[in-house]
């Protein structure tokens, strides 16, 4: 597929499966230039060696590998971070629970000088990150079972320059005895039969699904988070299309109030949250 201009290569791409933006992207990288470049330069020659990277990054983005991994980064939220296998690949759906997150840090937790944010299987650590860059006055910790995952996101931390309290362990477990003003968590929630995994293959499984009807980590947080939260506190979490209803009945079971759903970009319920209140004595 190998072509000697930067506009032969864009459109061998193309023809490969690739859309246009996907290809820029790539070149981009392999080039070290700027997509406004590669559309002022489209009779530039390519090297031999570039085009052979190039043409190996589109069989990989054609065999279904995400461009964040290929790129080594995604951005989310106005940050630019670092991604690989390890973890998801950050998605602006997610961005959704952020809004609400800082919504929240910005009203009800605005009277907080400190308020201790807790991000429950932080992954590349995009949630945290956004939050602590966005309102540094909030103390983030970011949980992860994963130690590969925990790996990049202190190197995000470290790279962007945002101090996040890293800890290992599964849920809640790793913050025994500790509580918090605001628990956010995108968990694993498609159900281990849903045939959208099979799209999914390039990223890790146990951060996509809990098996079952994909609930069970779900169920697992708001179960344990009556001992985690303060009276006023809020739990959000992110969940499937098609599971808000659910979600609400977790949440309201388990004594939240205040209980709602936010809709993504893309007009999706996406995210559901409520308000622990301990009961009056």
């Amino acid at each position: 597929m190998s072509a000697s201009t930067v506009d032969g290569a864009l459109a061998g791409a193309r023809g490969a499966g690739l859309d246009r933006l996907d290809a820029q992207l790539l070149l981009g990288a392999v080039l070290g230039r700027e997509r406004s470049w590669l559309i002022a330069h489209g009779d530039d020659a390519l090297a031999p060696g570039q085009a052979e990277h190039f043409d190996a990054l589109v069989a990989r983005r054609s065999a279904g590998e995400p461009v964040a991994y290929l790129l080594g980064r995604q951005d989310f939220h106005g940050l630019t971070l670092q991604v690989s296998p390890a973890v998801l690949v950050p998605r602006p759906d997610t961005e959704t629970l952020v809004d609400w997150a800082l919504e929240l840090l910005a009203t009800e937790l605005a009277g907080t000088a400190a308020p201790r944010v807790l991000d429950l299987g932080t992954g590349s650590g995009a949630i945290a990150l956004a939050l602590k860059h966005r309102c540094p006055r909030a103390d983030l910790t970011a949980v992860d079972a994963s130690p590969e995952a925990l790996a990049v996101a202190e190197a995000n931390a470290g790279t962007l320059g945002l101090a996040l309290a890293l800890l290992p362990g599964h849920w809640w477990t790793p913050v025994a005895g500790r509580h918090f003003d605001l628990v956010v968590s995108n968990p694993p929630y498609i159900a281990g039969d849903d045939h959208h995994l099979d799209a999914l293959q390039h990223e890790p499984l146990l951060a996509l699904t809990p098996d079952g009807d994909g609930l069970d980590s779900l169920r697992e947080i708001v179960a344990g988070a009556s001992a985690h939260l303060r009276d006023g506190s809020w739990l959000l979490l992110e969940h499937g299309h098609d599971q808000a209803r659910d979600v609400q009945a977790l949440l309201a079971a388990a004594g939240l109030h205040q209980v709602g759903t936010r809709r993504d970009l893309g007009g999706n319920e996406r995210c559901t949250g409520g308000r622990w209140r301990q009961a009056t004595r």
